[in-house]
């Protein structure tokens, strides 16, 4: 397993339940900026044992919007796991990001240098 796939996944695994984080956020903190499409191909590409601890429907695209693709989980599944968590999602699988971003403090970023924690999601 590569370093960045074990650092995607220790930052997914610690998404705070009812909150969210893009997938470029990820990477960011994955020390991997502008990494976002990666980071979906990694979470598409895991198996079950890897993704059954592992809240992988609390990554989401960064305009608030469920973006999954040729995946083995479906868009109506992230929908109802995110809903469960308390996110109001419309029927367009849109949401305000805003309300339910989590934003990591600068300790959980992984190896990042100075330069890259000052960028805004």
């Amino acid at each position: 397993m590569t370093k960045f796939k074990e650092n995607v996944i220790k930052i997914v695994s610690k998404i705070p339940y009812g909150k969210v984080m893009s997938y470029g956020q990820v990477a960011l903190c994955a020390s991997f900026p502008r990494g976002a499409r990666q980071v979906g191909w990694i979470l598409n590409k895991l198996n079950y044992e890897e993704t059954k601890n592992l809240p992988w429907w609390r990554v989401v695209n960064n305009e608030g919007r469920i973006s999954i693709k040729n995946s083995e989980y479906l868009p109506p599944e992230q929908k109802q796991k995110l809903e469960a968590e308390g996110l109001k999602i419309k029927k367009d699988l849109t949401f305000d990001i805003n309300n339910y971003r989590y934003i990591p403090t600068p300790e959980e970023y992984l190896e990042l240098t100075d330069d890259f924690l000052d960028e805004k999601f």
